[in-house]
């Protein structure tokens, strides 16, 4: 955490999991071939160059879901793993329970299902780390999610039943809205929680939810650090926001911070980054990549020296 940048063949421990991981984590929803969120496809091979590029790399962690795709993710990294003879040691990758995304069922016995699922696709016989996916996505009249995912029989029993069977090591919650996520980290029962797209250099609600994590020694990884893209490819050229067009006045903001950061020398890219990377609340920092060449360019904004004076600016911009 100096000027330097940082070491991306170092590993933090993933809070009391007793994993270890590296301050990147490749995010893998790009590699499932998501147009209608990416605005862009990720053909097959163009997927396979890219893990293949990844597990040469220092990064040891990488992050998917059922719903990447629909599996179209879980079955592109399961192809890899069968090339390269399966998950190379001290590497750690997670996946994710989700709702049925043809009829929205959302309970225990999909639960089941999804993470069978994930193991066929994935060619493996337990899952390191299973995240409760995106619970704020229950679309069922009265029904209220974190009562609905906690209830006896629910959802959030049958995983811890997979644990108990020995088919998920660990299990971690993963969503949106801060409040709700809160409500998951303070019932003791994940190790780990994902939080994406509200915690970047022009978002900082997902406060709560890094404070609430740190108290309980629950991993806290921040997915999205560019916002969907606005902070690594700038304001002029991608000016959208959580995956839709950003709001006049934060594309403001964000042009302000670019010409900042054109001052001292530092890409913008880089800043967004290094503000996820140096929060010591955050044990690993998910970046989605969807080319070969864009895991060295990543690597390569962790490296890049960030003078402390740098942050002081641009809190000043965006505070």
């Amino acid at each position: 955490m100096t000027a330097a940048g940082f070491d991306p063949a170092s590993r933090r421990p993933l809070g009391n999991t007793g994993l270890a991981v590296s301050p990147l984590c490749v995010g893998c929803a790009p590699l499932g071939d998501m147009p209608e969120t990416f605005e862009y496809s990720v053909s097959e091979e163009r997927a396979r160059e890219t893990l293949l590029e990844v597990f040469r790399s220092p990064i040891n962690f990488l992050d998917t879901a059922a719903s990447y795709g629909d599996g179209e993710s879980e079955r592109r990294i399961g192809r890899v793993l069968g090339e390269i003879g399966g998950l190379p040691k001290g590497y750690v990758l997670a996946t994710k329970a989700d709702r049925d995304l043809r009829t929205g069922d959302f309970s225990a016995e999909q639960m089941r299902r999804s993470v069978e699922r994930s193991l066929r696709l994935l060619g493996l016989e337990r899952l390191q780390l299973v995240y409760l996916h995106d619970p704020e996505y229950l679309h069922e009249p009265g029904r209220e999610p974190f009562e609905y995912m906690t209830s006896p029989g629910g959802p959030v029993e049958a995983l811890q039943e997979l644990k108990e069977e020995g088919l998920i090591e660990h299990l971690g919650i993963a969503g949106g809205p801060v409040e709700l996520m809160v409500r998951f980290v303070e019932t003791g029962l994940f190790e780990v929680a994902i939080t994406h797209n509200r915690y970047t250099l022009v978002e900082r609600s997902a406060e709560p939810l890094l404070d609430a994590c740190a108290e309980r020694g629950v991993a806290c990884l921040n997915a999205a650090p560019y916002g969907s893209g606005i902070l690594a490819k700038g304001p002029d050229t991608y000016a959208r926001y959580e995956y839709r067009e950003a709001p006049a006045a934060l594309v403001e903001r964000v042009r302000a911070m670019e010409r900042v950061c054109r001052e001292f020398g530092v890409p913008l890219a880089a800043a967004a980054l290094q503000f996820s990377l140096r929060d010591p609340r955050v044990a690993s920092t998910i970046v989605g990549i969807s080319r070969p060449e864009r895991v060295e360019q990543t690597l390569e904004l962790a490296r890049h020296p960030v003078p402390g004076e740098l942050w002081d600016r641009l809190e000043e911009v965006s505070p």
